[in-house]
C-alpha cells in the first residue's frame, strides 16, 4: 500500500508499505478513504517530539471502509463505513470504564498519562496512522462507529479529533450562561472551541491569533470578536481592557505547543529530545481570567521545562482543567448539532489533498501558504 512515512525533521514522503494484517481477534482493518493533517502532526513534522521513528505512518484523523474484521468483531463488518477516533483505547480499564478513553491504562506501554492515538510517535504507542491506505484498527468493538447515512464525509472526518477537541475544550471551560470566553489560538481546533461556546451559553467569545485570514474565519465561521496579539505590546492587557480590567471567565488555550518552534524548542527538542512546548499561550490564559476563573488547556504538550505562571494561577485561585479528548463521548451531542444545523464542521476545510502529493501538503500547512487552515487527504477516492 502507499502509506506517508517520516523521513526526520521537515521530511516526509510517500512510501509502499505492506499492508497491515489481523494481529488481534478483536482488530479491524480499515482501507482509508478520508484523512486530515492536524496542527499537532507539525509538533511530529518539526521534530519537536521525543521518540518519532524514521518510517512511522502519522495521521489520527481518519475515516474509510471496514476491509476485514478479526474473528471476535461483533459490532463492525466488512462494508461499513466507519469513523475512527483517534484515541486507542481497550474500553474496560479503570479509566475507559468512566469515560477516560484518551487515558486508557493498557494500550500505551511507554507513558504513565497518555494512552495510545493513532500515528502520533511511540510515545503513544507506536500505531501507524491512517495516512495511508489501510490502517489496522485495535479494539475494533470499542473505537470506530459505523457513520450515520445523512452525515457527510468530510464532517465525519473532523469528529474524529478536531471538532470533538474543540468541543471538548468549551466543555471543560464549564462555561455557563452569559460567561466571557477568550479562546487562545484560531486553528481548527480553536475555530471549533470558539464556535462551540456559544452552544455552551457564553455571551461573548473572544480569539486571539496572529495570522489575520484565520482571524477573518473565527469571525465568519465562529461569529467571534477577534485580536491580532502582534498588534500590541501586551495582548494580556488588552483583554483586561476588553474585559472592564476583571478578564474572562474562561480562557481556553487551543495553541499548546507552538507547531513552529521557538529556538529553546529547537534546540532541546530536535536536538536533545527533551521538550514538547513552550507555554506562552498558557501563560496568556492565566493571565487572562479573571480571578475564581477557568481555564481549559486542549493544546497539546509534551514534556516541558518551561516557567509555567503556577503560582498566579493558585493565587488567583484558578480552575484548570486539562486532557486528551476522549472523542467518542462527544459524538452523541455533536452529531445531533450537525443533524440539527447547528454545526458545519467542513466549513473550516480550506484544502484537499492527494494522498501523493502529501509532502506538499505538509510544506503548505506547516509554512501556513494559500490561507490554508485545515486541510483534508484524499486517500481512498474514486
Amino acid at each position: 500500500m502507499k502509506a506517508m512515512t517520516y523521513r526526520g525533521p521537515y521530511k516526509v514522503r510517500i512510501d509502499e508499505k505492506d499492508v497491515p494484517a489481523i494481529e488481534h481477534p478483536n482488530d479491524a482493518i480499515v482501507r482509508v478513504k478520508l484523512a486530515a493533517i492536524c496542527g499537532s502532526d507539525l509538533h511530529l513534522y518539526h521534530g519537536l517530539m521525543p521518540d518519532t521513528r524514521v518510517g512511522h505512518t502519522f495521521g489520527h484523523e481518519f475515516i474509510g471502509e471496514v476491509e476485514a474484521v478479526g474473528s471476535s468483531v461483533q459490532n463492525l463488518s466488512p462494508g461499513d463505513r466507519v469513523m475512527v477516533p483517534f484515541n486507542v483505547y481497550c474500553g474496560s480499564c479503570y479509566f475507559c470504564a468512566r469515560g477516560l478513553y484518551s487515558n486508557c491504562h493498557n494500550v500505551n506501554p511507554n507513558a504513565t498519562a497518555v494512552g495510545g492515538i493513532y500515528g502520533y510517535s511511540h510515545t503513544c504507542g507506536g500505531y501507524d496512522g491512517g495516512q495511508a491506505e489501510f490502517v489496522r484498527v485495535p479494539f475494533a468493538d470499542v473505537g470506530p462507529s459505523v457513520i450515520p447515512d445523512w452525515m457527510e464525509d468530510e464532517d465525519a472526518l473532523l469528529c474524529t479529533d478536531a471538532l470533538a477537541t474543540g468541543y471538548f475544550g468549551a466543555q471543560l471551560g464549564d462555561i455557563v450562561e452569559g460567561d466571557t470566553v477568550i479562546v487562545f489560538g484560531a486553528g481548527p481546533v480553536g475555530l471549533y472551541a470558539a464556535k462551540c461556546s456559544w452552544l455552551m451559553g457564553a455571551s461573548r467569545v473572544i480569539v486571539v491569533d496572529h495570522l489575520e485570514y484565520r482571524l477573518a474565519m473565527a469571525r465568519t465561521f465562529a461569529h467571534a470578536e477577534t485580536y491580532d496579539f502582534g498588534e500590541y505590546d501586551d495582548i494580556v492587557v488588552e483583554m483586561k481592557k476588553a474585559t472592564d480590567f476583571l478578564g474572562a471567565d474562561v480562557a481556553i488555550d487551543a495553541v499548546g505547543a507552538e507547531a513552529d518552534g521557538n529556538l529553546l524548542q529547537h534546540v532541546t527538542a530536535a536536538k536533545l529530545k527533551l521538550q514538547g512546548g513552550s507555554p506562552v499561550a498558557l501563560n496568556w490564559a492565566i493571565d487572562s481570567v479573571r480571578k475564581g476563573g477557568t481555564i481549559s488547556v486542549i493544546g497539546a504538550y509534551g514534556p516541558m521545562f518551561s516557567a509555567v505562571k503556577f503560582g498566579d494561577a493558585m493565587n488567583k485561585g484558578l480552575t484548570i482543567h486539562t486532557n486528551q479528548c476522549p472523542v467518542k463521548r462527544q459524538w452523541p451531542r455533536l452529531w445531533s448539532h450537525i443533524e440539527n444545523g447547528y454545526l458545519k464542521p467542513n466549513d473550516i476545510v480550506t484544502h484537499r489533498i492527494p494522498l501523493e502529493h502529501i509532502a506538499e501538503g505538509y510544506h503548505i500547512f506547516s509554512s501556513k501558504l494559500d490561507d490554508v487552515i485545515k486541510p483534508v487527504v484524499l486517500v481512498g477516492q474514486n
